[in-house]
This record gives structure tokens, C-alpha cells and sequence, in this order.
């Protein structure tokens, strides 16, 4: 099978690649800088040059490599300052409206019969309700200003994918990333910063985050690959747990002293409206149908022992 990765050289696309090489695919891999281009060649995948915004150089990607399935991982997030969230997901949020909708045209024009793309499952669902929500429960309605943008953008990707009749569309909503790679990496500033107790839980902590082992989210994306339905599908371990819980569990793996709590006020000065919500209010998800559907299981069940089986939060 032809499968055209687009984003392919994040942490994501460095465990997909090869992944889908071995399981004895013909990938290409949509780049668009030199350096990346001897990545996805490193990876074993075939590139293909384009800037995701620019319609006719994605049209030309896309008609070179021919694909029957197109995997969507663009995405252009660095550091995530809560304090301004908006402009952390700028260049993402522009990803996902005008690469999304790109990669659908080009896709259309040679016959893509399959189209699974990146979404995201952690930061995104009403924050009413219930502590974990499935695949069937809305996107945030009344987002706090600063994260409108970012659902926003969102929401228009899932729509697009899944409104494309004329191919399988597979939306798969990741939770947060840890492992090689990510924000929660060995040595990552994240993790620096709950080791050195700069990462306090704001308010209750009452939060509820779903993580996903980056290795992990892409098996779960290679069984999209391979055998998705169209639909949405939650990509998250069994374990999701609430700020309270989880950041001092990962502080005692890391060797930290407990981190300090602050009210909601002083979290807002610290790490503004998104940041409060982040601590306080978020819902975790469900994998029941991507474990049903797609036939997933997470080799790293829970954080809890997938960051400390991966050395990504081993003491010091």
C-alpha cells in the first residue's frame, strides 16, 4: 500500500515512519525543508517536497506519490506558554484550517481512499459533565477565550475529514503525548520544571488529563492505517487521572519534593485563563472504541508505569 505522511518528521512521524516501512508499505513522506528531507529518507520513507499552505506545491506532493491513504500530522507546536495559548497554537491552528483543507483537495484529485488525520483528545472536550468522556460527547461550546482559536480549529479539521465522502476519513483524537520527543521527553522543560517544583497543581487540580506513549499513538495509528473505519477515535491510555493525582506521582518518579499548590487566582496571574484550565477543568477520554475498533491495546497502559518503563522520569 502508497502511504503519504504529511508532518512526518516530529515525534510522531519518527515512530509512524517506520512503522509503516515495516509493515511493508511504499511511504512517502511530505516535507518541507532540507534537513527534514534527509530525516524521512533516514526513516525509510521516500520524500516529497511541499509547504503544507501552499495548495498547488501540496496538489504536485500529492500527485507524485499517488497514495491510497494520506496520514494529516502537521502540526507546529513548540513550547506551549499557557499565558498565551492563543499564539502557541497560531501556526498549528493555521495548519489544521488551511493544510487540512489543502491535503482533502489534493487528496480528492487522485483518488486518496483513506484519510486519517491528527486531532486532539486532551485539552478539547466540554467541561461538563462527567470525568471521561467518549468519542459521542461534544467539543468545549464556551471555550475561555484564549483556547477558542485552538478548538476552533479543530473543529473545522474533524469536520472536514468526516464530511469527505468520497473517502474514509479517520479523525483520531491523541491525548498528551509523553516519550522520546515530546514536552514530557527525558530532560524535557516540562519535566525540569516539576523536578524543580515550578509546575505547582492550581485550585482543587481537578483536571482530568489522558496521556498516550508517543510509541503507542503510533501503533494506534498504523491499525488506522491499515483497518480504521470512518469515525473518531480517542488515542489514550487506560489511566486518565486528574492534576491532583498525576503531577505528584510524576514528581516522586522524578525524585522531587511534592509540588506546591496555589489557588485559581494566583494560577491565573501565573499561567493565565487557559493555564487555570488546564489544572482545573479539562475531561479526560475513553479508548473503549479504539480498542474495540481498531484492535489497540496500549502497550504502556498507564503513565504511571510507561514513564517510568521508558526512563523518561527515572530519579536523579
Amino acid at each position: 500500500m502508497k502511504v503519504l505522511v504529511a508532518g512526518a518528521t516530529g515525534a510522531m512521524g519518527k515512530e509512524l515512519l517506520p512503522r509503516l516501512v515495516d509493515a511493508g508499505n511504499k511511504v512517502f513522506a511530505m516535507v518541507r525543508s532540507d534537513s527534514a528531507e534527509a530525516e524521512a529518507a533516514r526513516l525509510g520513507a521516500v520524500p516529497v517536497i511541499a509547504d503544507a499552505l501552499d495548495r498547488a506545491q501540496v496538489e504536485a506532493a500529492v500527485r507524485k506519490a499517488d497514495p491510497e491513504v494520506i496520514v494529516h500530522q502537521l502540526t507546529a507546536i513548540g513550547r506551549i506558554d499557557t499565558r498565551r495559548f492563543e499564539r502557541s497554537f497560531a501556526a498549528t491552528d493555521r495548519l489544521r484550517i488551511e493544510g487540512t483543507d489543502n491535503l482533502l483537495a489534493a487528496a480528492r484529485a487522485v483518488g486518496v481512499r483513506r484519510f486519517v488525520a491528527q486531532s486532539n483528545g486532551a485539552f478539547t472536550y466540554a467541561r461538563t459533565g462527567g470525568p471521561v468522556k467518549s468519542e459521542e460527547d461534544p467539543l468545549d461550546r464556551s471555550p475561555v477565550a484564549p483556547m477558542a482559536s485552538m478548538i476552533a480549529a479543530i473543529e473545522h479539521l474533524e469536520k472536514a475529514v468526516l464530511d469527505a465522502g468520497w473517502t474514509e476519513g479517520i479523525v483520531l483524537r491523541y491525548g498528551a503525548f509523553y516519550g522520546p520527543g515530546t514536552s514530557m521527553a527525558p530532560g524535557s522543560e516540562q519535566l525540569e520544571m516539576i523536578r524543580k517544583r515550578r509546575f505547582p497543581i492550581v485550585g482543587d487540580g481537578g483536571g482530568v488529563w489522558s496521556f498516550v506513549h508517543i510509541a503507542d499513538a503510533a501503533e494506534a495509528t498504523l491499525a488506522a492505517v491499515e483497518n480504521g473505519g470512518r469515525g473518531v477515535y480517542n488515542i489514550v491510555d487506560d489511566d486518565p487521572a486528574p492534576v491532583a493525582e498525576w503531577l505528584p506521582a510524576v514528581a516522586a518518579m522524578l525524585g522531587a519534593k511534592k509540588p506546591m499548590r496555589v489557588p485559581r487566582f494566583v494560577g491565573r496571574l501565573a499561567a493565565g485563563e487557559a493555564g487555570v484550565v488546564l489544572m482545573t477543568g479539562l475531561r479526560g477520554a475513553s479508548n473503549a472504541k479504539a480498542r474495540r475498533e481498531l484492535g489497540w491495546h496500549p502497550a504502556h497502559p498507564t503513565w504511571r508505569e510507561g514513564l517510568q518503563a521508558a526512563g523518561d522520569a527515572s530519579p536523579h
